[in-house]
């Protein structure tokens, strides 16, 4: 069964609709400068609304964060994952999950045209499994300059059914709705998919959306 993450929640009333609507992860802003980013005093509210749904599991969203700073917001907050959205090394998620004890995301952006050069693609996917073989989760978004993730927009599905078809897996993200994300499922195969504005109405979570999302997701 395809996971879900539900991501850029603010409210704890929107944690509480994606765990009705069988979310498997929330994903919480702690990213400098971005219009979704919570407090960890929001972030403790909202485990707090959750905290009987034991499947649910918060991810702490960062980029261009030092390791101090991260480690010490993913503690004081009780997050579950860190999600780490701006080229990270493979040195730094190794130190980040031992500090921590959490699983760590890194994200990695597809850019335009990768899937013209079977060897580009195929060296760019090399550096996935580095951190695949460190036993971090992998997202795929679409590369948007000047943007570190939540770009709204969606890439070449195509490019994630070759590496899904290598056994590579991952969580995809990127312009998914409730309706094109039984599509996207159904072409690229992941492990997992990814959505923030796809389900709001107004630049708000959308309780209906969210229920849809996962249902099609699920419908697969």
């Amino acid at each position: 069964m395809v996971r879900v993450k539900i991501c850029s929640v603010q409210e704890p009333e929107h944690a509480v609709a994606s765990a009705e609507a069988g979310a498997d992860y929330i994903g919480l802003i702690f990213v400098h400068g971005r219009r979704r980013k919570v407090t960890v005093e929001t972030a403790q509210t909202i485990g707090s609304a959750i905290s009987g749904d034991k499947a649910l599991r918060t991810v702490g969203i960062f980029a261009d964060q030092t390791l101090d700073e991260v480690s010490d917001t993913v503690c004081a907050a009780g997050m579950g994952l860190a999600q780490l959205c701006s080229g990270e090394s493979l040195d730094y998620c190794n130190n980040l999950r031992n500090r921590t004890g959490v699983e760590v995301i890194r994200v990695f952006h597809v850019p335009d045209g990768l899937d013209y050069d079977p060897a580009a693609l195929e060296e760019w996917a090399a550096t996935m499994d580095e951190f695949r073989a460190a036993g971090h989760l992998i997202t795929l978004d679409r590369m948007v300059d000047g943007l570190q993730g939540g770009t709204g927009q969606s890439f070449d599905w195509t490019i994630a059914a070759e590496l899904s078809r290598q056994g590579r897996e991952f969580l995809l993200a990127g312009g998914l709705t409730p309706d094109n994300v039984a599509a996207a499922v159904s072409s690229a195969r992941p492990w997992g998919v990814d959505v923030s504005s796809g389900v709001e109405t107004g630049g708000v979570k959308d309780p209906d959306k969210i229920r849809a999302f996962i249902q099609n997701a699920r419908s697969v």
